[in-house]
């Protein structure tokens, strides 16, 4: 798994991932608010959030390639806070794919670890 600690706030990482998500040209499956939801509870809890990022066409090679590991898609960015600090974690493509011991699997989650690297180097490190 790789995580940033950023001197972003959580807000401020979303607005900055959902951008640099668009600009790689991938798409957000799901966005998950765990704040928001426990607040419709009436409840306050620290930022946690959860992107699901994928696009259609990586989707079909991968079903191509290993139809069990449909499973394991979209591909979630975590964000976070943990004490005073706010982080942003994501299993890589290939460490999710791994498991399957497909070669083209892996050769698709090596194509989109460089997205995902690409992704989490727009935040910034504390």
């Amino acid at each position: 798994m790789k995580t940033v600690i950023t001197s972003l706030s959580a807000d401020d990482a979303i607005t900055t991932l959902l951008a640099t998500i668009e600009a790689e040209n991938m798409r957000v499956v799901t966005h998950i608010n765990g704040q928001a939801n426990a607040a419709k509870m009436g409840k306050v809890v620290p930022a946690d959030q959860i992107l699901e990022v994928f696009r259609p066409d990586f989707a079909i090679r991968v079903w191509a390639a290993c139809k069990p590991a449909g499973l394991d898609i979209p591909i979630r960015i975590h964000v976070y806070e943990e004490g005073d600090e706010v982080k942003v974690a994501c299993r890589l493509p290939s460490e999710v794919f791994a498991p399957f011991g497909v070669n083209e699997l892996d050769a698709i989650g090596v194509e989109l670890d460089g997205i995902f690297n690409s992704i989490l180097k727009s935040i910034p490190e504390a």
